[in-house]
């Protein structure tokens, strides 16, 4: 089995891979500082809650946008799994090739979804991901990336609703009934939902328009993502795993057996 590990602003979101099937997906929350003894004892517990041994762990492949985690995260695998992890970087091969001003600026999880939705689905492809940001990235027929906007994520918005705003309340995340505010919850709501699929459908038309690249796959994935595509005809595919199928599909070029050390 092959262990993916995406390493989010907010999340840290675990899969597990038995050649292409997940059997087994969790979550830990990045922002709290833990040892690498910590990691490790974890991720073995949480394995364990999903029916999986470690020592049924044969490879990991980590994707980072969060460095300050890296060391202790990568000593957990090494020290428990008894695995070097290999790493979403520059030099790795993706699929993807990058032709944009700066390629080294490109996040590893934009990689990794750039990698997933091109080989899940073909190019070109726009690819939506509902995270801490809301990113959209488009992939030609050839595999290469092209360019990337970056936007407030829902909670970012909402957040500075309610903390820049003195009598604004915290409030769930959901799409209200209408979009016609009855309170102030149901306004606040309205104008997350309705405003974040505004957003998406018009960066979608525009980028498709600009692109002039003829039909465009568009494939979305992420947390919030669901209620977004599910409000939208502009969004062909929701896929919830997107990027830990592109992890495993990124780990797959590397022809790599096993990841064990020897002890």
């Amino acid at each position: 089995m092959v262990m993916t590990i995406d390493v989010g602003n907010t999340n840290i979101t675990v899969g597990v891979f038995q050649e292409d099937d997940l059997e087994a997906s969790f979550r830990m929350t990045t922002k709290m500082p833990r040892t690498s003894d910590e990691y490790g004892m974890l991720i073995i517990t949480l394995l364990e809650q999903n029916q999986i041994h470690h020592e049924e762990i044969e490879d990991t492949i980590i994707a980072s946008v969060v460095p300050n985690v890296m060391h202790s995260l990568e000593g957990a695998i090494i020290k428990y799994l008894g695995i070097k992890p290999i790493l979403v970087e520059t030099g790795i091969k993706t699929g993807i090739r990058v032709v944009t001003d700066n390629p080294r600026q490109i996040g590893a999880d934009r990689i990794v979804d750039a990698a997933a939705a091109y080989g899940l689905y073909g190019g070109p492809v726009l690819v939506l991901d509902f995270g801490t940001a809301t990113t959209y990235d488009l992939i030609d027929r050839n595999g290469s990336f092209l360019s990337g906007v970056t936007a407030p994520g829902i909670r970012i918005s909402a957040k500075a609703l309610w903390e820049d705003a003195a009598k604004l309340p915290e409030i769930e995340i959901r799409k209200p009934d209408s979009i016609l505010g009855k309170d102030t919850i149901t306004s606040m709501q309205a104008g997350l939902i309705y405003g974040q699929i505004g957003q998406t459908e018009y960066i979608i038309k525009k980028t498709v328009e600009e692109a002039a690249l003829g039909p465009v796959k568009v494939v979305a994935t992420g947390g919030l993502g669901r209620i977004i595509a599910n409000e939208t005809k502009l969004i062909d595919v929701y896929d919830p795993n997107l990027t830990l199928k592109g992890m495993n599909l990124i780990y797959k070029k590397q022809n790599r057996k096993s990841g064990r050390l020897r002890r």
